[in-house]
């Protein structure tokens, strides 16, 4: 599993399959890659919404951590397939959904990365503006120009700075939480207790959508790893990486966030370095918050260029995409995130907070779906090639995924409660939204009925393409078991 050295720099492959010979890295590079990309500012800023919205530090903590090992498992499940099928993780979802079907839940996953995108570059434009002396709008533009150099570059610079960005992250971390322990009473802050059911699911529903939102993209960057790499070290190198780094950066913001006296909305970056005092010491946080934004806006970029071509490729019948024609998605993609930048980084908070949370209603059901499918139903048997093929085993449409995923997002309406939109019953549940816990499990266990009776034909084994030199079976593919 050693790199391998005569890999090209810039990526070749996008939303196809990756061939064994092809395949190299290490599950260590998946921890680090999920830890520097949750060791960044917006995670701070997601576990200080806990306390700006309401809930104390004891109890916010808690459902933090809660929330983190159950989103973190279901993304980690994700994380487990890369290997195992080399391919992109929303072209997987044609199984459950169909060729066209598909593109479904892709355009919502579209609409997901760019708000993230946008999100990070605020935070980003505000911590290079205060580095080198210019306007948030100014930050912003710089800090978009990078991720396109990079999101261009692909996936082994991708994994290069995540382990750069992890190494930063730990440091500045490291610091942060020092200071901000040399002037605050920790232990005063954990002794107020005021427990409520909706700060405390408020807590947990963050930290959960935080985690789940990885799950459309997080087979991306595990898919490259040799096929016999076990499932259940990639599970747990992926899920540690993203569930220790996301609870250590809200655990920080917590922490600020009742330190704060009322500070800390709307001047976030600010006043985290502010901890630090000013000088050649902010210059660096400034810097580090920058550079640990890179690796999560990277990968959100990247993941809507993959999600753009697998919607193309879905209604052209094949796979392969461009290196001109990735270039003209990633363009398009980053600049309508930095466009929005540009236009919300005024009311970024609140706007942040419901985007995060309704978010979940489109995501959950189709997470659901997804696994129990890979893991119940045709248990890791997919037949690769006809998943380009729209006449093929998996067909245009798959009603009965389509029909369980509606359903999905439907059920959840009555029990949403955001700035968007609030359903029916959060007012009889005590404004305790719940809907993720709907969502997650009401379709999982739907599909799972329905699939059991009436899913289409499963291979007897997963079926991959045809590689040079493989020999080929009576059906004319190279199986691999």
């Amino acid at each position: 599993m050693a790199a391998n050295d005569t890999t090209p720099l810039i990526e070749r492959r996008s939303i196809d399959y990756i061939p064994e010979a092809e395949r190299h890295g290490r599950l260590l590079s998946q921890f680090t890659l999920w830890m520097g990309a949750n060791l960044q500012i917006t995670a701070i800023v997601t576990g200080a919404l806990a306390v700006v919205l309401g809930g104390d530090v004891f109890w916010s903590l808690i459902g933090l951590l809660i929330g983190q090992l159950i989103g973190g498992g279901v993304m980690a499940l994700h994380a487990a397939q890369g290997p195992k099928l080399g391919l992109p993780q929303m072209i997987s979802s044609r199984v459950q959904f169909g060729v066209y079907g598909a593109a479904i839940p892709i355009v919502l996953v579209c609409l997901m990365y760019l708000g993230f995108t946008a999100t990070g570059t605020v935070l980003s434009g505000q911590a290079l503006g205060q580095l080198f002396g210019v306007s948030d709008s100014v930050g912003i533009l710089i800090f978009a120009s990078v991720i396109v150099l990079v999101t261009v570059l692909g996936y082994r610079v991708i994994h290069f700075i995540g382990r750069v960005a992890s190494v930063i992250g730990v440091i500045a971390f490291v610091y942060l939480f020092s200071r901000l322990m040399s002037q605050t009473d920790v232990g005063a802050l954990l002794q107020i207790r005021h427990f409520s059911w909706s700060s405390f699911l408020l807590a947990v529903s963050l930290a959960a959508s935080w985690q789940i939102a990885f799950g459309p993209y997080v087979a991306d960057y595990s898919r490259y790893l040799p096929s016999k790499t076990s499932s259940l070290k990639t599970f747990l190198a992926a899920g540690a990486g993203s569930v220790i780094g996301a609870q250590v950066a809200m655990v920080l913001g917590v922490f600020a966030a009742a330190m704060s006296n009322g500070q800390f909305a709307g001047h976030e970056v600010a006043y985290i370095v502010g901890l630090s005092g000013t000088g050649a010491t902010a210059a660096l946080l400034y810097f580090s918050i920058a550079f640990g934004k890179v690796t999560i806006s990277t990968l959100n970029s990247y993941g809507s260029f993959m999600c753009i071509a697998t919607i193309v490729s879905g209604f052209r019948g094949r796979l392969e995409v461009t290196r001109l024609q990735r270039l003209v998605f990633v363009l398009v993609i980053v600049g309508t995130a930095t466009l929005i930048a540009l236009l919300g980084q005024h009311s970024f908070l609140g706007a942040f907070k419901s985007f995060i949370l309704f978010l979940l209603a489109f995501f959950t059901p189709w997470s659901a779906i997804n696994l129990v499918d890979y893991y119940c139903i045709t248990r890791e048997r997919y037949d690769v090639p006809a998943l380009a093929d729209p006449n093929g085993r998996y067909g245009r449409w798959n009603l009965l995924g389509i029909s369980v995923y509606v359903f999905g997002v439907l059920v959840q309406l009555p029990f949403i409660s955001t700035k968007f939109y609030t359903g029916p019953l959060v007012a009889a549940l005590g404004d305790v939204d719940i809907s993720w816990i709907i969502g997650l499990v009401l379709p999982a266990a739907l599909y799972y009925v329905c699939a059991k009776k009436w899913h289409g034909t499963v291979p007897d084994q997963l079926i991959l393409p045809i590689e040079q030199g493989a020999a080929p079976t009576t059906n004319g593919l190279a199986a691999q078991a």
